[in-house]
């Protein structure tokens, strides 16, 4: 029987062409990776609590360093003695006088924009006091670093963590992604008893679980011809 064109009209309008996903770009804690640092300094609470300034800052001055694969935040220490960083003066025991914001992150500038940004790790030790705290972040700035939109995750815990951002498509956009720590800065020789935490990527299969895989992936490539 043949059908009326009505129907071949109505027919023709079930077909749907569903567009595919696209696919998020993951990033991780890489320690070949270009990581940068960046203080923001306020006054501590009990002194209102006002920002002071803000500066770029060797990451080697965050107290954030690499031990192999093995990311460690410790609390942020500096050497000027001036009553301006340390309550009475700096030294062995003296209290911080600031509440010091520390971003040891990577920077991309247009090969994120438009994308679905992942950014996942592993805090394999914590032990901060409540004196400091680190999150992490993912931050898409614009091209005059007027604004930003931005997304964070408190690392409070040990295990895996992740976080994901829609950036903006616009070739230049800065997108950041890293660790912010914050609390009093600390006399350098007493950072032992405020802790720190320490972040690690997410480990890729290994050789051994590839060689494992191998031949089915084989068998199905041959099914397949």
């Amino acid at each position: 029987m043949k059908l009326k064109p009505a129907k071949l009209i109505a027919l023709g309008c079930a077909i749907v062409t569903i567009p595919a996903a696209s696919a998020a770009v993951s990033v991780t804690v890489d320690p070949g990776a270009t990581w940068n640092g960046f203080m923001n300094v306020f006054e501590l609470p009990a002194n209102g609590g006002g920002f002071v300034f803000a500066s770029g800052w060797g990451t080697g001055d965050l107290n954030a360093t690499f031990s192999g694969a093995t990311l460690i935040l410790s609390p942020n220490t500096i050497g000027d003695p001036d009553p301006f960083w340390y309550i009475g003066g700096g030294g062995p025991g003296a209290p911080g006088n600031k509440i010091m914001q520390a971003n040891m992150y990577v920077q991309e500038t247009g090969t994120l924009a438009g994308e679905t940004v992942v950014f996942e790790g592993i805090v394999s030790s914590i032990s901060w006091t409540s004196a400091h705290a680190t999150r992490a972040f993912i931050k898409d700035f614009a091209p005059d670093f007027s604004s930003v939109v931005e997304t964070y995750f408190d690392l409070d815990s040990t295990g895996t963590f992740s976080l994901s951002l829609d950036t903006i498509n616009d070739a230049g956009r800065h997108v950041q992604y890293g660790f912010e720590t914050t609390g009093e800065n600390v006399w350098v020789t007493d950072t032992a008893p405020f802790g720190d935490i320490q972040i690690t990527a997410i480990p890729e299969p290994g050789s051994a679980v590839l060689a494992m895989l191998a031949p089915g992936l084989l068998l199905l490539r041959r099914r397949r011809k």
